[in-house]
Formats: structure tokens, sequence, C-alpha cells
């Protein structure tokens, strides 16, 4: 069977040490593809969201922008964080609650990542009394640039690979110990749930959707929502996880059980945008 080779590139960009201190060892420190990832996500689209910010209508100042990024980035990685754990593998962290803590070992969750970004969102905006949805309809604009990088970065490291097929373009990950031919998921993710929601949000706004506050964040939401319940039909669930009903043929994952709140929520919040009495 044809299969595209995988492109091994190192998950590792370059690493240094470790150093001997006092008979002490510290180190190896590694700078990896995946924490590049994230820092690339955060600052493109805290640019995109300061660009945002400066056409009408006016929701905040630069400066409430700016600030956010340090709110959005706790947000991610405290929520990505806690929803891997709570959502993904609580029995064996509550084996070992230490590696909670070891983030360079991998495990995070959008749906986590999401709801630390909103109740980010809630408190920034009750703080600096800011309009709730027409801020948030900046944020989720942008988060989609995030979204795509994040999803390359797992196709750098191999990981959360797609199930078996015979498709052209299937590939054998590293990873994989069954090394059967799989669908490239990752890329499937990075395109819809990063360049065509990008896409879709950014025509939107383009088109003056942001004058009915709560549209794009309502678009955004159920635009993931949809992506990712889509891509997990071709996705191979979490081995620790697998198939919460059904089975291969036609089984409900745990991404997308979390997906259909998101879709839910985000269709009440389109439907009922209306335009704002008043500038916003």
């Amino acid at each position: 069977m044809l299969v595209i080779p995988f492109p091994a590139i190192h998950p590792e960009i370059f690493s240094f040490g470790p150093f001997v201190i006092d008979h002490w060892s510290i180190g190896p420190f590694a700078i990896r593809w995946y924490a590049l990832a994230y820092i690339a996500g955060l600052i493109i689209g805290w640019r995109y969201c300061l660009a945002l910010a400066q056409r009408p209508p006016q929701v905040a100042r630069p400066q409430d922008v700016d600030d956010f990024l340090v709110w959005a980035t706790l947000g991610v990685v405290l929520g990505g964080r806690t929803g891997y754990v709570l959502f993904y593998n609580l029995p064996y962290y509550l084996q070992h609650p230490i590696e909670v803590f070891f983030l360079w070992r991998g495990g995070m969750s959008f749906h986590g990542g999401a709801l630390g970004v909103c109740l980010a969102i809630v408190l920034f905006c009750r703080q600096r009394r800011i309009r709730l949805l027409a801020f948030a309809d900046i944020i989720t604009a942008a988060v989609p640039i995030g979204l795509f990088f994040g999803r390359i970065a797992n196709f750098i490291n191999g990981e959360l690979w797609g199930r078996p097929t015979d498709v052209p373009w299937a590939m054998i990950f590293p990873s994989d110990p069954e090394r059967l031919p799989r669908h490239p998921s990752q890329l499937y993710e990075s395109f819809l749930e990063g360049i065509v929601l990008f896409l879709v949000l950014w025509t939107l706004q383009r088109r003056g959707a942001r004058q009915r506050p709560g549209l794009i964040c309502g678009v955004f939401l159920a635009g993931y929502g949809l992506a990712r319940i889509t891509v997990e039909f071709f996705r191979q669930p979490d081995i620790q996880m697998g198939y919460l009903i059904g089975n291969a043929s036609l089984g409900l994952t745990m991404g997308q059980l979390l997906s259909l709140p998101l879709v839910i929520v985000g269709l009440w919040l389109a439907f009922r945008a209306k335009p704002a009495a008043a500038p916003v």
C-alpha cells in the first residue's frame, strides 16, 4: 500500500545542558516545537486583536488588549492542563498527582483551555468594565490562529494521529506501536479549526459582524464544535479513553461529547446577537 512518508522532524528545536553545579546536574533544557506553537499563537493572536481593537466599534483600549495577553496565557495553560487531567486521564493523575505539573510531557485539552480563557474574559471585563460579548468577539476572532499552530505542533510531535485508513495520503507515525497507515488528522484539524474557521470569522468581522455583539463569538464556538466533531470521526481516540459509546464504525468520543455544548451555546449566542443599541 502506498503511504506518504512521515516528515521526521524532531520535537525539539534545540537543547542545551545538562549543567553540573556542585555535583548537582541541572537540565538539559530544550526548546520544543509545541512550546513555540503556543508562543506563536499567543503573540500573533495578540497582534491581530490589537488591530481589531483599533477599528470601530471601539470596545477596548490597546492597553487593555496588551494586559489581557497575560490573562489569556494563564487561562490557556491552567485551563488546558486542568481540562486534560479531569476529562482525559483523571485516574492516572489521582495516582500520580505530582505529574499534573509536568507540562513538558504534554497533555493539554482545548476544551479546558477554552473554559480557562472564558473565565479570564469574564473576570477581565468585569474588572475593566468592558462590554463582555463585544470584547469576546475580538478575542475569539484570533483563537483559530493558535489552533492552527497547535495542530501543526501535534503533527510534528507525531501525536494525536488518526484512525487506520487506506486513503492515498495515509501516513505511518513513528509513535504508533501498530505501525498502521493512518489519517493525518492533525492536518485536518489545522485546516478546519485553523484556516477555515479563521477565514469565516475574518469575513464576518469585515462585513460588520462586530456591530452585533456575540455573533463572532457564537460562530466561533459553533464552528469549532462542528469542526472537532467532524474530525473526531477520523482521529484515533486517546488510548486511555477509547469510545464512550459504540465502536470505531460509529462511536462517540470524549472530544465529540465536549464539543456538543460548544455548538449549542455558540448557536444560541449567534441567533440572539442583535445590533447594539449604542456604540460599544
